[in-house]
């Protein structure tokens, strides 16, 4: 009895160290699997540039150039994160490297630095920022041009959009050179040359701000008296914004009107099923359209998808409701679908 209780302990041993060398393989081939998954990461979306020009504003330069279906000249699309964002948080929520991909065009993505504000905001109040080659301006238009020679971008489709402090200093770049660009999205945004600090800044966002002596017209024409065409402006908000108070929507409007002689009175106004959408043209181009968007705050206008799972972005400040302005942007531009 003894001798048998003895074999049978033998073999349940040898049994469990099998069982032990089994297991202890397994967690080596997973701990190896994991190991490979984790040891490469996936590339970035957004690849950094370093060496684009001397960088008054102490930007970063963020950039997506589709490696296929790009033409030989294309479009450039700019687009200015806002407060709190990354270029990659805007980016994944509204999509644009997606639309880049799917229309051949290169995506041009300036980035702040919380070094130059604690808040990641453009800083579009301040004048040295702002004014024609300095500061933040100076350098999104040195990153304009690195890349413009770099993938012989079609100078002719230069577009340029912003949300918030971005749209603010949308206005600023077009404001400082209208030749530049073809197109411009300024995204509850702040009129030019409305504070002249931080101070005035959250004032005139939250209260608006009365125009200067001489009109709205006049900050950006004692800078380029000089321009005759300006691009088509088009003028994002939403009628729920607590950040931006809407009537600084009419300001901007007010502003790129009176830049262009253009009477307020000749505008068209058509309510939508999103909101209400007012436009004015000249010889049947589009110069100014302001978007209204109803039951929207602060923030992008992207289409809602039918999944329930996809009402809310990634981003707080991108936000689903019954219009995208991507895809509207696209359209004003006329970036279509590549074909090859």
């Amino acid at each position: 009895m003894k001798f048998g209780f003895g074999r049978s302990l033998l073999k349940a041993l040898r049994a469990q160290k099998k069982i032990s060398k089994q297991i202890e393989k397994a967690v080596k081939t997973a701990r190896g699997r994991t190991k490979r998954k984790t040891s490469r990461p996936p590339k970035p979306i957004l690849v950094e540039t370093t060496a684009f020009g001397s960088n008054p504003g102490r930007l970063v330069m963020k950039s997506f150039v589709p490696t296929t279906r790009l033409p030989k000249n294309p479009a450039l699309v700019v687009l200015l994160h806002g407060c709190g964002q990354t270029p990659e948080s805007l980016d994944a929520a509204a999509g644009f490297s997606k639309l880049a991909k799917e229309r051949g065009f290169v995506l041009l993505y300036p980035q702040q630095t919380r070094a130059n504000n604690s808040q990641n905001c453009f800083n579009w109040f301040r004048p040295s920022a702002v004014a024609r080659d300095r500061g933040e301006v100076r350098s999104i238009k040195q990153m304009i041009e690195h890349i413009c020679e770099r993938h012989r971008v079609d100078r002719s489709r230069i577009f340029v959009a912003g949300l918030s402090a971005g749209g603010a200093i949308t206005g600023a770049l077009v404001a400082n050179y209208p030749s530049l660009f073809a197109g411009a999205a300024i995204i509850a945004g702040m009129p030019f040359g409305s504070a002249r600090d931080a101070m005035s800044a959250l004032r005139a966002m939250k209260s608006g701000v009365t125009p200067p002596l001489g009109g709205w017209g006049r900050p950006i024409a004692e800078i380029s008296p000089e321009a005759k065409a300006w691009p088509a402006i088009t003028i994002w908000q939403g009628m729920e914004d607590r950040v931006v108070k809407p009537v600084n929507a009419l300001a901007c409007v007010a502003q790129w009107l009176e830049v262009q002689v253009i009477a307020e009175s000749s505008g068209r106004l058509e309510e939508k099923s999103w909101g209400r959408l007012q436009s004015w043209k000249m010889s049947g181009q589009l110069k100014v359209a302001l978007y209204s968007v109803a039951n929207m705050g602060h923030g992008l206008p992207i289409k809602k998808r039918k999944s329930v799972t996809a009402l809310r972005s990634a981003d707080p400040y991108v936000i689903p409701v019954e219009i995208s302005a991507p895809a509207e942007m696209m359209r004003l531009w006329g970036l279509s679908r590549f074909r090859i």
